[in-house]
């Protein structure tokens, strides 16, 4: 199989929804690994897929600070040498910005990505030497599945699968025995659920035997984290995490539920049940999707009240 590059540089969630394709990717052309440019705070994800080999950090939003900088410039020459000397036989930009498109050019490849209608910025394809139009409205772990099958002339015949290896990390702060992840932390307050509503949830939860488990990112998700705890019983502030003890978290959880977060999307990864609260946004390209329970409820401007986020979570308790 030729030497392949991933470009795919954030965010989170996004980058979760390319795994379902190098799944496939490696069951219809075994043996195939390819490395993978993504911006650095990211760089703990790529790992977690069996196919993918050398993880090349891209510092964008750092350079932006200091774009003319004499270490600004030192470290993009460093990652322009670095995809030019890999000698790769091909490009795929899984982003189809014009940004993506840009470092997918540096390698000296013919790159492949979205068409000129199928692209997040149309101007993107004028960068590619092929094309694969892939419909827009179809959700982000279709689309990058769809574009990875028509860049190899192969089908999709399965349900997703982000095929990923969680290593054992030790989590020695969590609980002994069975719990539940609230993820109620997110970067925009009109994408929060109410603090009443996490209360609530937490006291169903405990009855039915589960600690919970609130992981938090900054400062005031933190205060808003312990905030909860207070309320709750037996409930668990974690600290901060990285996102390889994130997938461990997730991964060992009964159920996960969140507000729109890209952990709600590593949890479907790692394939926990998971519901996922929308209040501000709308699921339908980029809510949670997995081949097992994950369950999308509300959307923009309209939460879901507690007791359908109880009844979805309950069945994923079965699951």
């Amino acid at each position: 199989m030729s030497k392949l590059l991933l470009v795919r540089l954030s965010s989170m969630g996004d980058i979760i929804h390319t795994f379902p394709a190098l799944t496939d990717l490696a069951r219809a052309r075994p043996g195939t690994t390819l490395d993978w440019v993504v911006e650095e705070g990211f760089a703990e994800l790529p790992p977690l897929h069996p196919a993918v080999g050398r993880v090349i950090p891209f510092a964008l939003r750092r350079w932006r600070r200091s774009l003319l900088s004499r270490t600004t410039r030192a470290e993009a020459g460093v990652l322009r040498q670095s995809l030019t000397q890999a000698d790769y036989d091909r490009v795929i930009d899984a982003q189809g910005l014009i940004k993506s498109a840009l470092v997918a050019r540096q390698a000296g490849a013919p790159v492949v990505g979205y068409d000129w209608q199928s692209a997040r910025e149309s101007l993107a394809a004028l960068a590619y030497a092929e094309s694969v139009a892939v419909p827009k409205p179809l959700h982000a772990v279709e689309r990058a599945r769809l574009l990875f099958a028509g860049a190899f002339g192969y089908r999709i015949e399965t349900a997703p699968d982000y095929g990923m290896a969680v290593p054992e990390v030790a989590l020695p702060w969590c609980p002994s025995g069975a719990y539940a992840v609230l993820l109620t932390a997110t970067s925009r307050a009109d994408k929060e659920w109410a603090e009443a509503n996490w209360i609530v949830l937490g006291d169903r939860l405990a009855a039915e035997g589960l600690a919970c488990v609130l992981p938090w990112g900054s400062d005031a998700e933190r205060e808003r984290a312990e905030r909860l705890a207070q309320a709750m019983p037996n409930a668990v502030v974690a600290p901060r995490l990285d996102l390889t003890r994130a997938a461990r978290l997730l991964a060992d959880a009964r159920v996960v539920v969140g507000v729109d977060t890209g952990l709600a999307h590593l949890a479907a990864a790692v394939a926990t049940p998971v519901v996922a609260i929308f209040c501000a946004s709308d699921p339908d390209r980029t809510g949670v999707l997995a081949g097992t329970y994950a369950v999308n409820l509300g959307r923009r401007g309209a939460a879901p009240d507690v007791e359908t986020v109880w009844a979805a979570t309950r069945q994923g308790l079965g699951a």
